[in-house]
């Protein structure tokens, strides 16, 4: 079984490789050239004096979960100063202008010993707050080395996760153990994080369900919706490979009896879009790109390939599929958090495949407030209904949305639980009520 210590040993005679690594990344834009060398632990910034706080998730998702607690945790303790890593390129590019003031962003160096060492003993962060499930051992290994307290917040493992982690048990016992709480999205990823070591774990909400609607270019919003104006519109939101073929298909049963139907599919990743715009177009389908403009009015399937623009697409079609849930398309399931549209108070559907949200989906079923499909053509059938009775739509979708303002709490319920760990480090700011004299 792997150990701590041959995985240390393992992943320092690998440096030349990662380096290569990192370089093939580089040819491919997935790294900044500018920046590289933040992902061998050379800092690009000089640490701030005084109490740091390192928040770390693995993409833009995670990261973006976090920055609600990171304005919370700067207006409350201003003291404090922040500093979040997440890997890929894009998520620094959308987080240069969603950080607030007072946090810096860096990207995590590779998980080789050295590089390990390197960032953390520049930045010397006094606590660490770790998001999902994105661990490292040898970033963990130096926070112990160090002595530095730290939390696994959302912290999510799926039942086939815990299978394949329970094969690296005295691995993974020692990364989750140094871990002085673990809180997890669900009840059940806390008691599998507990089954794997995690000495302290609890359930108080998933920190996705806390983060304000995605937000939107206000002239942009306009411009698409005079473009699009009272055309009958759905959206398949994070596609994998496969599924815009399960949209096609969707598009073409839907057209005969909504002749003006425009298909919103956003991929997940947007890079795909040219080869999808060319497979499309090939089927006799009158395709076009976000990033070459809005539809045309005859436009059929319209490819979302921007980044950081979720918010528009969410708010031009009242009808959303969740991605990465339909097994027929060939892609690994799983799905993708549908919270963005129910606060925004869209009528959402997925396929059979939503295992990694499966309790929010079986809540939000509860509450009226989401469908399950089983198949294309039931998602058909759906869609053909919503479509023709938009009232039942705009009733489901009010569901949603008063789902989703029941969920906001737990940012209250995570920043108490974290407060033995801040309290030492930055005493909160006095609420104005408790202030003697004080007057709003």
């Amino acid at each position: 079984m792997p150990t701590l210590a041959l995985y240390r040993l393992l992943t320092a005679a690998s440096a030349p490789g990662i380096d290569a690594f990192l370089r093939r990344r580089l040819a491919r834009g997935k790294e900044d050239p500018v920046r590289l060398g933040e992902r061998q632990g050379i800092a690009g910034l000089p640490r701030p004096e005084g109490p740091l706080v390192w928040l770390h998730g693995a993409s833009l998702g995670e990261a973006a979960a976090l920055l609600p607690l990171m304005a919370r945790l700067r207006t409350e303790r201003p003291a404090l100063h922040l500093l979040l890593t997440t890997g890929t390129v894009s998520s620094a590019r959308v987080l240069a202008e969603r950080l607030p003031e007072g946090a810096v962003h860096q990207f995590v160096p590779v998980d080789t010993p050295a590089a390990a060492r390197r960032f953390l003993e520049h930045w010397r962060p006094d606590l660490i707050l770790w998001s999902e499930s994105d661990l490292w051992p040898n970033l963990l290994a130096e926070a112990d080395r160090l002595g530095v307290p730290r939390v696994l917040l959302n912290g999510r493992l799926s039942a086939r996760s815990h299978r394949a982690w329970a094969l690296a048990r005295p691995l993974v016992t020692r990364m989750l153990g140094g871990f002085a709480l673990a809180l997890g999205q669900t009840e059940a990823d806390a008691q599998r994080l507990a089954d794997l070591g995690a000495p302290r774990t609890a359930q108080l909400g998933n920190l996705k369900q806390a983060a304000p609607a995605p937000e939107v270019d206000l002239p942009a919003l306009a411009e698409a919706q005079a473009a699009l104006g009272a055309r009958p519109t759905w959206l398949f939101a994070s596609t994998h490979p496969g599924e815009e073929e399960v949209a096609a298909r969707v598009h073409r049963a839907l057209k005969a009896r909504h002749p003006d139907l425009l298909t919103l599919v956003v991929p997940r990743h947007a890079e795909r879009a040219p080869a999808l715009a060319e497979a499309l177009s090939a089927q006799g389908l009158r395709v076009g790109r976000r990033s070459q403009g809005w539809p045309a009015a005859d436009t059929e399937i319209w490819l979302g390939d921007t980044m950081g623009e979720m918010g528009l697409y969410l708010r031009l079609a009242p009808l959303v599929v969740m991605g990465k849930t339909f097994p027929e398309s060939g892609s690994r399931l799983g799905g993708q958090n549908p919270l963005e549209p129910a606060m925004l108070e869209r009528a959402v559907l997925w396929g059979p495949g939503m295992t990694n949200f499966a309790e929010i989906a079986q809540t939000m079923i509860a509450h009226g407030a989401a469908r399950a499909v089983a198949d294309a053509d039931e998602l058909t059938l759906a869609l053909d209904i919503f479509l023709t009775h938009p009232e039942q739509a705009r009733a489901q979708a009010s569901a949603a949305r008063r789902w989703a303002e029941g969920e906001r709490a737990v940012l209250d319920r995570v920043l108490a639980a974290l407060a033995p760990f801040l309290d030492p480090l930055a005493p909160p700011l006095p609420c104005l009520d408790e202030v003697p004299g004080a007057h709003p």
